[in-house]
């Protein structure tokens, strides 16, 4: 009997010591997804998976910058719940297919107030209650957008409206559509909209209850979809609804709904949602304090939101050239917003996410096929032209450096090629390559900043042309590698536009933000003091003898992290401001990290941590300027660790300070690299031992795993 009950106790023991452990790596419980849904960040609080198809969330307002996520914290109304949305952009796409429930027809303009104190979001879920006491959860699977309401009383109604998006546009968002009502649980159908991108997509709709009745509302000015209200009768006061989608057919979306979630389980899908989340938090652990964990956690939460794979079960996807194909390995991605996300996100999901990034480089491949260049920013597989450069020349050399084979290393550098030669949207290389710059008279915009940015894929370019024994074109993008020379001025020191004639912007003020769509001038949401930094990315030692030398280069950053405005330049991404320096925009991301090549480098580490804690919190505010689509939060998840990649394409990451005493990032094979930091000012790094000589450590050396130290001695 006393054996007996000492095998009970082991037995509960170690029950309870497991269960304790699985609840201490229970990451979710330290994400909120409503960082970042106030302001600027543009994030939504609503379900999703990690680079999943569908988000599930509610909106606020359809129009507008200040709801290109749909949503914003202090809205005190919902007019319904869409299912797909983007993550901290500047411009608004998706919201497709949005449901209102409601009990009478009280709600005549289709909107409500909702109880804050109600609301509630954690991965995979989202919780509200609405002004007549209807409570609404979603959760999701990748595909797949599942909305559960419970009613106050059996008898109830829902708005289904397929006219409904989130519109850049104030034109028709619908330019056809043609929708089924195959029977009373279930309504099909397919869109082709207008907004930020051309592009079709097919979904289904089915209920767990028959509606007993449907009536279709007269159709918004120029809108070709239906909105309907179905009458229901419940049994137990809850509907459920499933909406999944397809870029191909609705074939695609029933079998994807079919795949992925066959039953009306809905907390079992909750749990499923936040386990699948739980495995990626899971792949950094950080020693810190409750709010700080907070924010890094969210932010590996945003990281993760995105790019979506659009592909659907069986592989298929419909690409930029409007025709169906089948994807390697089921893996098609969007949401591609390059121009921000190749600084830091990208080179964060080769460490994090290895087995990813051949489908990244694939897609990009692919969609060169379809498009005739390389992608620049997509939404849904479609071509949206936005920002400036073409970034994923430099994901596809940084994945090939970092030692990815699964793609056509010949066929990405034609692809190159092609895209840095051939005229598109975004680039005139005839105009570029005869001023070795782009001439302000000849471009209306951005004439600094597109020369800048091609010069770093330039470089990118001559770095892949390299690798792989092609010496002439090597040659050829390093000299177009060096055109930012013939934008410094020595006499402002700065980056200037320069017309036909070889004549420098007159008058100039170096500290006027410009943007195209605001605020037309040479820079891109920027001014010339940020941008005159761009070329730092591929060139330091070349911007360095422009200026002078080191201690020149060093009396600029610091002129650069103290000079001010006369007015108030916070507008046009010009957010998270130390001096010039504007961390709400990515053209200053890697700023800061440039200080380990200046005489100064323990300035740097203080201006890093100053930016770290100033402009990065645990509130809805959480986040200075958009998000987009992770980038600033990759800003903050490398900086944790105390690294920052000034130039992704080379593998290679610069030291900063990490902002915790202990992290550890599991690594593919079971390796773990561990990162221990024992002061606020370091005296020598050392990797398994060893001393690292230099500034930098590299990917391979992150990727063995083992013990990295910020040591205080240097014995």
């Amino acid at each position: 009997m006393k054996k007996l009950a000492l095998v009970l106790f082991i037995t509960l023991f170690s029950f309870q010591s497991c269960s304790n452990k699985e609840e201490a790596k229970d990451f979710t419980q330290f994400v909120n997804p409503f960082i970042g849904t106030d302001g600027t960040g543009h994030t939504f609080p609503g379900a999703c998976l990690p680079f999943g198809m569908v988000q599930p969330s509610p909106d606020n307002v359809d129009i507008g910058w200040d709801y290109t996520s749909g949503y914003q914290y202090k809205n005190p109304e919902i007019l319904g719940f869409s299912q797909t949305h983007l993550s901290g952009t500047g411009i608004n796409d998706l919201g497709d297919v949005l449901l209102l429930p409601f009990v009478d027809n009280k709600t005549k303009k289709f909107k409500t107030g909702y109880n804050k104190k109600t609301e509630k979001a954690s991965p995979g879920f989202y919780s509200v209650t609405l002004n007549d006491s209807i409570k609404v959860n979603l959760t999701a699977t990748e595909r797949v957008a599942f909305n559960q309401f419970i009613y106050p009383k059996n008898k109830t109604k829902l708005l289904v409206d397929i006219q409904h998006g989130l519109r850049f546009l104030t034109d028709s968002l619908v330019l056809e559509s043609k929708v089924s009502i195959e029977n009373n649980t279930t309504i099909s159908g397919y869109c082709y909209n207008k907004n930020w991108v051309e592009r079709k997509y097919y979904f289904t709709l089915i209920f767990d209850n028959p509606f007993s009745s449907i009536k279709e509302l007269p159709k918004k000015a120029k809108e070709n979809a239906p909105r309907y209200i179905l009458d229901f009768e419940l049994k137990n006061k809850t509907l459920q609804a499933k909406i999944a989608f397809s870029t191909v057919s609705i074939e695609g979306a029933k079998n994807n709904l079919k795949t992925e979630l066959p039953n009306w389980n809905f907390e079992q899908t909750v749990t499923k949602a936040k386990a699948k989340w739980n495995n990626y938090l899971a792949k950094i652990e950080i020693e810190a304090p409750q709010k700080q964990k907070e924010i890094f956690y969210t932010s590996l939460y945003h990281l993760f939101t995105q790019p979506s794979n659009i592909a659907d079960v069986d592989g298929k996807y419909r690409g930029a050239d409007d025709k169906v194909a089948t994807a390697p390995n089921g893996q098609y991605y969007s949401t591609l917003s390059l121009w921000d996300t190749y600084r830091a996100a990208n080179p964060l999901y080769t460490i994090l996410v290895p087995e990813r990034v051949n489908a990244f480089i694939n897609t990009m491949l692919l969609h060169h096929k379809a498009a005739g260049y390389l992608p620049i920013w997509t939404v849904w597989g479609q071509e949206n032209n936005c920002m400036i450069g073409n970034h994923a020349i430099p994901i596809i050399t940084e994945a090939y450096n970092k030692g990815f084979k699964g793609f056509d290393a010949n066929e990405a550098l034609q692809a190159m090629i092609e895209t840095t030669s051939k005229n598109h949207p975004n680039n005139d290389w005839e105009l570029y390559n005869k001023y070795g710059y782009y001439p302000f008279d000849k471009i209306d915009n951005e004439s600094v900043s597109r020369t800048l940015e091609s010069g770093y894929d330039d470089y990118c370019v001559a770095l892949l042309a390299e690798k792989l024994g092609s010496k002439t074109i090597a040659e050829t993008y390093y000299k177009r590698a060096s055109y930012y020379k013939n934008l410094f001025d020595k006499e402002t020191r700065l980056m200037r536009g320069k017309d036909t004639q070889g004549n420098w912007r007159t008058p100039f003020d170096p500290l006027k933000p410009t943007s195209p769509m605001n605020n037309p001038g040479d820079y891109t949401e920027a001014n010339a003091w940020q941008y005159s930094w761009a070329s730092t990315q591929h060139d330091i030692p070349g911007m360095t003898n422009l200026l002078g030398g080191k201690d020149a280069f060093t009396k600029q950053l610091n002129t650069f992290f103290t000079i001010q405005s006369e007015k108030d330049n916070k507008h046009l991404g010009q957010e998270g401001m130390i001096g010039q320096y504007a961390h709400g925009n990515e053209p200053s991301h890697h700023i800061s990290y440039l200080y380990s090549f200046s005489n100064e480098p323990e300035k740097g580490k203080k201006l890093i941590t100053q930016i770290y804690n100033q402009f990065y919190n645990n509130t809805p505010n959480g986040i200075t300027g958009n998000d987009d689509c992770g980038q600033m939060s990759a800003w903050y998840i490398f900086t944790t660790l105390g690294f920052y990649p000034i130039n992704p394409a080379t593998g290679s990451f610069v030291f900063g300070v990490p902002q915790v005493k202990k992290a550890t990032i599991h690594l593919t094979d079971n390796k773990t690299l561990t990162i221990i930091y024992n002061g606020s000012s370091y005296k020598k790094i050392t990797l398994n031992g060893e001393k690292i000589d230099g500034i930098e450590i590299n990917y391979s050396q992150i990727m063995q795993g083992g013990e990295l130290k910020f040591e205080k001695k240097n014995n």
